[in-house]
C-alpha cells in the first residue's frame, strides 16, 4: 500500500508507514541540517524515527540558507 503526499509542492508516493526519518535518509539529506514540518508543523528531529508520514500530507524541507 502506498501513500501520496506533497514534499516542497511535488507529488511523490511512498511506503504506507513511512516516517520522518525513512524520508529524509532515502532523499539523502540525512547529514544536511534541515527542518522537516508536516503538514505546517515542525517535527523535531528526536521524533523522526517515530513519526509516521500520513497519505495526504504537506510536508516541506527547508535547510539554513547563509546571505545578507
Amino acid at each position: 500500500m502506498s501513500i501520496t503526499v506533497t514534499l516542497n509542492g511535488q507529488t511523490e508516493h511512498y511506503e504506507a508507514g513511512t516516517t520522518v526519518d525513512t524520508l529524509v535518509v532515502r532523499k539523502g539529506w540525512y547529514e544536511q541540517t534541515v527542518a522537516v514540518a508536516v503538514d505546517g508543523i515542525i517535527v523535531p528531529r528526536s521524533r523522526w524515527r517515530e513519526a509516521s508520514i500520513p497519505s495526504g500530507a504537506d510536508i516541506t524541507v527547508l535547510s539554513p540558507m547563509q546571505g545578507g
